[in-house]
């Protein structure tokens, strides 16, 4: 199959049925993926930011209080077009991306988490990641705040040589931006039916395939807590 090259015949999933335990106080009803940031959704602000770079199609993988997101879209917009995947039970973030293999259309994709955003160059990353036609490539960024990010090693050929979620190494300040592009290839990694996480469960172990890392300097915001959320309300629509 050949590799798609145009943004619009790219697809993109992105993975939004976390919880939001640590955020119940903000998320009330709503599935995290939905907090308001500026007064808007914050998977709103991600999918538009995406779509700036001429991308239409966007799987949502969906999960908790799933109707909420699936009814908010289904009365947007028509230009884009949203397709949604829907877990009945926690899939965690490689199951829920293995679930919505049967919507994929292109090859490679875009994959996102949905509660962290990162003003990547999606046409750069794109153009760094088809040529090297890898398996995979992981926006990578600096940080100084470690302890709850994945820290990820580098060699001088922009292959990625160790990844630690959430288990960061004294000896590299990068970490996992939460922004993919796959070759469907890496399905094969993945079990169907089965709770697995990218970062623990399938990432580690593709490193021997090859992966890369491609380096922005752009600052990561996540919701992940209520002070990151907070951080992310204040700064966040100063990159768009």
């Amino acid at each position: 199959m050949a590799l798609s090259s145009k943004a619009n015949d790219i697809d993109v999933v992105i993975l939004c049925g976390g919880l939001g335990t640590r955020l119940s106080p903000f998320v009330k009803n709503q599935p995290k993926a939905m907090v308001e940031i500026g007064g808007r959704p914050f998977l709103d602000i991600l999918i538009e930011y995406v779509a700036s770079f001429g991308h239409r199609r966007f799987i949502l993988c969906t999960g908790h209080k799933s109707g909420y997101i699936e009814n908010y879209y289904k009365n947007k917009k028509k230009s884009l077009e949203y397709v949604f995947s829907v877990e009945q039970n926690p899939m965690g973030t490689a199951g829920a991306l293995k679930n919505a293999e049967p919507l994929i259309k292109s090859n490679p994709f875009l994959g996102f988490n949905g509660d962290s955003f990162c003003a990547v160059d999606l046409k750069k990353l794109l153009d760094f990641h088809i040529p090297r036609k890898l398996i995979a490539s992981i926006a990578v960024t600096p940080t100084q705040k470690q302890d709850d990010y994945g820290s990820v090693q580098i060699n001088e050929n922009n292959e990625i040589i160790k990844f630690n979620e959430k288990n960061p190494s004294k000896t590299s300040t990068l970490v996992n931006a939460g922004i993919y592009v796959f070759d469907k290839k890496v399905f094969r990694h993945m079990p169907s039916g089965k709770n697995s996480s990218l970062e623990h469960d399938i990432f580690p172990g593709l490193v021997k395939e090859g992966i890369s890392g491609f380096h922005t300097r752009q600052p990561l915001f996540d919701i992940g807590t209520p002070e990151r959320l907070e951080f992310a309300k204040a700064n966040l629509l100063k990159f768009i």
